[in-house]
């Protein structure tokens, strides 16, 4: 097989670890016979793959958006996820989560919903550097849904 679009990464570096944390960062392409293939049908199979998944989670976004939260039950996930360590990301952020639900800098969060929830978390995340930043958010969307399919 021959490669066809590879991206170079040093060995043993942040940026290797990275596909070690989300399946499918880094996939190759790759062709038996290059002189049969295609890399705009490739390219395009790609794309559209990407965009059956953009309903799901605009309904996600829609579904949070109008799920409202009692002010204890927001302060129990953000106690669970950071102080208890459900979440993986540094406990310090706790109160930086708390201050940015409770009273969000923009318009658009003071609604107390899981949205704006999910929202202080990522905003308290720009605090860290960024591969702590990536893995904290790509593991919050999972923890928030798990809580949020039990009961309280």
């Amino acid at each position: 097989m021959i490669p066809i679009f590879q991206l170079e990464r040093p060995k043993h570096t942040e940026h290797q670890r990275l596909g070690d944390i989300v399946s499918g960062v880094f996939t190759p392409v790759l062709a038996k016979h290059s002189k049969s293939f295609w890399l705009i049908d490739c390219v395009s199979v790609g794309v559209e793959r990407m965009q059956r998944n953009f309903e799901p989670m605009r309904e996600q976004a829609d579904a949070w958006q109008r799920s409202e939260l009692m002010d204890v039950t927001a302060k129990v996930v953000i106690y669970e996820a950071l102080v208890e360590g459900r979440l993986e990301a540094p406990k310090h952020l706790a109160r930086t989560v708390h201050d940015l639900y409770f009273e969000p800098k923009y318009e658009e969060f003071r609604p107390r919903t899981i949205w704006s929830l999910a929202n202080a978390f990522t905003s308290a995340f720009k605090e860290l550097d960024p591969i702590p930043q990536f893995k904290s958010s790509a593991r919050l969307g999972e923890f928030l849904e798990a809580r949020f399919s039990r009961s309280f």
